[in-house]
C-alpha cells in the first residue's frame, strides 16, 4: 500500500499558496485494509475514507468509464491493481495531476508542474470531454488563478466548444452548476468565469439570462464600457474588492441588471425602468438553478431597489425607512451590509470610475442607525398601544433620519 497527496494540495502548495484540502489516492490497497486501520467510509459511488485522526479524505486509486450522458454517467473501478499514473489520468486538468510522496517526491505524468511555470489550464487527456463539469471547473480555476496570470490553453477551449455543441452541457443538474457557480462568485476575480463561459459557449446554455446583456448599449456618459456585458464583468470585480470571498454579493452583482436585456431596442441606449425588468428573469434563473432563497431574496432586492440607492439623498425620508423596511435592516444590520456593498460595487463597475466615492452607503448606514434607535418603549410609556405605536414609531424614525446632514451624490444616478 502507497499513500500519495494529491490534486489540489499539492498545486498549491507548488504555488507556494494556502494549502486548505489535503486529499490522499491510496495505491495497491483493498477496502478492508483501510477499514481495519479505522479508516471510517465515506464514499457512495466509489471507496472514499477518512482519515482516524486527521480527517483527511484518502480515497482508492481508482479509473472510470463513460458510460451515459451527463455528470453521472459514469462506471468506475477501485483495485489493487490500478496504479497512481491511471488514477491521475482520468484527473481534470494537468495541474490538477500532479501526487507528491511521503518524502516529498513528485509524480507528474502530464506535465502539471510545466503548466504551473507557465500559467496554462491544459486538460490532462480527450477524456475531459466526458464530464461536463470540467467546462465550469475550468472557468472557475480561470476566476481563482487569473490574478497570477493563469489563462486556458487554446487546444482546451477546443475542447470545452466541442462539449457545448456536442449538447453535454445541457445534461448538467443544476446543483452541480450552482455549486460551481458559488465557488466562482466568491473567487479573487470572477468575471473570467463568465468569459471563459462566453468564449466557449456554455453561457449561452447555462445561463441565457446573463449572455443575453452581452452587446447591449448603455449611455456613454453614465457607462464609458457602454456595453451591459462588460459592465456587469466589471461589477463582479468591484464585488470581488469590496467583498472578498462573498458569493451573496457576487451573486447580487451578477444578476443586478438583467433587466436591461429586456428594455426595449427603440428605448435604447436608455433604460428606463430596468430595475423592475430584471426581476422576471432574476426570479427564473434563481428557480432554474436551485439559488438558496437569501441569495435570491437579497439579489432581487439589490435588483429592484439600486438605483435608489444610487439616489439616496435624494428620496424622502419616509421613502428611506421604508428602504431599509424592505431590507429588514433594522433587525438585520448585516445584510444590509451585503446590499450595500452590492450597490457600491455597482457605481463603481464603470470603466474610470472604479474608485469614486459611494457616500450613499454611509448616509444610509446613520439613517439605519438612527431608525433602530427608536424604541417602542418609550411609546408604551407614553400610553399609547397597539397599532398606535407603531405609528408613532415610523414617525419618529423619519424625523430621525430627516435630521441626518446629507450631501448631493456625485455622478448622478442613472446607472
Amino acid at each position: 500500500m502507497h499513500i500519495y497527496l494529491v490534486g489540489g494540495a499539492v498545486r498549491d502548495k507548488l504555488l507556494k499558496r494556502p494549502v486548505v484540502d489535503r486529499d490522499h489516492v491510496v495505491v495497491g490497497a483493498l477496502p478492508e485494509e483501510l477499514l481495519s486501520l479505522g479508516y471510517k467510509p465515506v464514499g457512495k459511488d466509489f471507496p472514499v475514507f477518512l482519515h482516524p485522526e486527521t480527517g483527511e479524505e484518502y480515497a482508492l486509486a481508482r479509473t472510470e468509464r463513460k458510460s451515459g450522458r451527463g455528470y453521472h454517467g459514469f462506471v468506475f473501478q477501485a483495485d489493487p491493481t490500478i496504479t497512481l499514473e491511471q488514477d491521475l489520468a482520468r484527473r481534470d486538468l494537468t495541474i490538477n495531476a500532479i501526487a507528491e510522496d511521503e518524502h516529498g517526491a513528485l509524480t507528474d505524468p502530464f506535465g502539471g508542474v510545466r503548466d504551473l511555470e507557465a500559467r496554462v489550464l491544459r486538460h490532462v487527456s480527450p477524456a475531459f470531454v466526458e464530464d461536463p463539469v470540467r467546462v465550469l471547473r475550468v472557468a472557475r480555476f480561470a476566476a481563482r488563478f487569473a490574478p497570477l496570470g493563469f489563462g486556458v490553453a487554446a487546444e482546451t477551449m477546443a475542447l470545452m466548444r466541442q462539449m457545448v455543441a456536442d449538447g453535454e452541457v445541457d445534461h448538467l443538474v443544476p446543483e452541480r452548476v450552482w455549486a460551481e457557480t458559488r465557488k466562482a462568485l466568491g473567487e479573487p476575480q470572477p468575471s473570467m468565469f463568465l468569459r471563459v463561459l462566453r468564449e466557449c459557449g456554455a453561457l449561452a446554455v447555462l445561463f441565457p439570462e446573463v449572455d443575453a446583456l452581452y452587446g447591449v448599449p448603455q449611455r456613454a456618459e453614465f457607462h464609458p464600457e457602454i456595453d451591459t456585458g462588460v459592465h456587469v464583468e466589471m461589477v463582479l470585480e468591484a464585488a470581488a474588492r469590496l467583498a472578498p470571498g462573498n458569493d451573496v454579493v457576487g451573486f447580487c452583482a451578477l444578476t443586478h441588471d438583467l433587466g436591461k436585456a429586456l428594455t426595449p431596442s427603440d428605448g435604447l441606449p436608455r433604460h428606463i425602468g430596468h430595475e423592475h425588468r430584471g426581476v422576471a428573469p432574476l426570479r427564473a434563473l434563481a428557480a432554474r438553478l436551485k439559488v438558496p432563497t437569501e441569495h435570491a431574496a437579497l439579489a432581487e432586492l439589490v435588483c429592484r431597489e439600486h438605483l435608489n440607492v444610487h439616489r439616496a439623498f435624494e428620496l424622502k425620508p419616509a421613502t428611506v425607512l421604508k428602504l431599509l423596511g424592505a431590507l429588514d435592516a433594522l433587525r438585520r444590520p448585516a445584510r444590509l451590509e451585503l446590499f450595500l456593498a452590492a450597490c457600491e460595487a455597482d457605481k463603481r463597475g464603470r470603466r474610470g470610475h472604479e474608485h469614486d466615492a459611494y457616500p450613499q452607503a454611509d448616509y444610509l448606514r446613520e439613517a439605519r442607525a438612527a431608525a433602530a434607535a427608536v424604541e417602542s418603549a418609550d411609546f408604551v410609556a407614553r400610553g399609547l398601544a397597539g397599532p398606535a405605536i407603531g405609528q408613532a414609531m415610523d414617525a419618529a424614525r423619519i424625523h430621525a433620519i430627516a435630521a441626518l446632514k446629507t450631501h448631493p451624490s456625485p455622478g448622478g444616478s442613472a446607472v
